[in-house]
């Protein structure tokens, strides 16, 4: 019976042996943890991101894919635009700065969707203390809301319902491929 309760105890490694293409006498040299490193037990105990954590992730993400999108449409609007007696210079110049004007509006505005949303689901998470699609789905419906609100409630109204919905099917995908795609 002690065999089987320290079978359960044991941590599960992995073997390090940066020799193993090499025929070398060397069977094992490191022991690898499987279980994620943490410097401080807290770490280890969080069930989710801070809201620093959130803050940047949320905007970084929003801000890079952005840019990248808007620079891709930007770069092919530059394409279609050059016109046939334009030189090489002037057409490179046409499509570089179309690029950048659209991945820098782009990014831009997802950046700031990243931060409104990073703000409300954190928000929501602190008052409702736990996190759940609800916050996610709240989240993205005021981000919409406040998003499109200077033009207007009924784009507020569509903005946030879009928003929510987003979120909703965004939290849930990541569920489901959690649970039915194995890493």
């Amino acid at each position: 019976m002690a065999d089987s309760s320290s079978n359960s105890k044991e941590q599960k490694t992995r073997v390090y042996h940066p020799y193993q293409d090499l025929n070398v006498p060397i069977q094992k040299l490191y022991n690898l943890p499987t279980a994620p490193e943490h410097l401080f037990p807290e770490e280890a105990a969080r069930t989710h991101r801070s809201w620093g954590e959130n803050l940047q992730y949320y905007t970084g993400c929003g801000y890079l894919s952005g840019a990248i999108i808007g620079g891709a449409k930007g770069t092919f609007q530059g394409l279609r635009d050059a016109e046939s007696g334009d030189s090489a210079k002037l057409r490179i110049n046409r499509v570089l700065n179309s690029g950048g004007q659209s991945g820098r509006k782009l990014a831009n505005s997802l950046g700031v969707l990243g931060l409104i949303f990073s703000g409300l689901e954190t928000g929501m998470i602190y008052f409702r203390g736990r996190d759940d699609l609800v916050n996610s789905a709240v989240a993205g419906l005021g981000t919409g809301a406040l998003y499109r609100a200077a033009a207007g409630p009924r784009s507020a109204a569509i903005a946030g319902a879009i928003g929510g919905i987003a979120a909703a099917v965004a939290v849930s995908g990541k569920q489901a491929l959690k649970r039915y795609v194995p890493i």
